[in-house]
């Protein structure tokens, strides 16, 4: 009997679940993991990539426990298809969309006077994919309700998602770019000029589910905790917000 409850121990300990999470939670969510196996003795293994990247694996039967999106669309796809658990959704996370430029002392921008066609010249903005990646999709509702689109839609760098369209302004390939405020809080050699206006594009939400097909009760516990007040202080640190409990 001794040997039967040192290995159930053994194995709680050793549990372990997949997560599939949006680029953009990279540096909280990390942290927050971290913490987790601290508290918990439970580990949690990371995969970071755009929404629908992880979504279409999803579908294709790819070994995960929680999904974690950054929009509520990909998190209905996968709902409609019977692959997550609907009573474990939750919204987990909200965000601002913020404008960047290379560099740490770029000078502020009004989003509603500037022309940022014209201040792009033959340079391009970094964005994700403005069609499939949720960040991209966000700017380029932003863009347009500003009038900005027209002026800039053949002048975007679009990347697969928005942790790469950081990069391409942090490395300076691209002297601006539409990121996520958390994106920006983590990046370096980047500076906010603006802030979206938050009727510009609609909320910026990221919902999160165990899959239906994982192991529901330790995905179940790695989303209890990330609503925890430890966890949701890690998240607003690194400039995330989150809904009320």
């Amino acid at each position: 009997m001794p040997v039967v409850l040192l290995l159930g121990l053994a194995s709680m300990v050793q549990a372990q679940i997949t997560v599939f999470a949006a680029a953009s939670t990279k540096t909280a969510l990390d942290e927050a993991a971290a913490a987790y196996m601290a508290e918990t003795g439970r580990s949690a293994a990371l995969s970071y990539a755009g929404s629908p990247a992880l979504a279409r694996q999803i579908q294709l039967g790819a070994p995960a426990d929680v999904y974690i999106s950054a929009n509520p669309g990909w998190m209905d796809v996968l709902q409609q298809d019977g692959l997550i658990v609907p009573a474990s959704r939750l919204d987990l996370l909200t965000n601002r969309l913020v404008l960047i430029a290379h560099g740490a002392d770029a000078a502020p921008m009004d989003l509603e006077t500037a022309d940022l066609g014209a201040l792009l010249g033959e340079n391009r903005l970094a964005m994700a994919l403005v069609e499939a990646v949720p960040a991209g999709i966000y700017g380029k509702a932003a863009l347009t309700a500003l009038g900005q689109w027209p002026s800039i839609v053949s002048k975007t760098a679009q990347a697969a998602n928005v942790r790469a369209a950081l990069a391409l302004v942090a490395s300076g390939e691209a002297p601006m770019g539409v990121v996520y405020a958390s994106d920006a809080a983590a990046g370096s050699n980047v500076t906010v000029v603006a802030v979206f206006p938050e009727d510009s594009h609609p909320p910026v939400i990221y919902p999160a589910a165990a899959i239906s097909s994982g192991n529901a009760a330790e995905a179940q516990a790695f989303l209890n905790y990330l609503r925890s007040p430890a966890a949701r202080g890690i998240f607003l640190r690194h400039g995330f917000g989150v809904p009320d409990p």
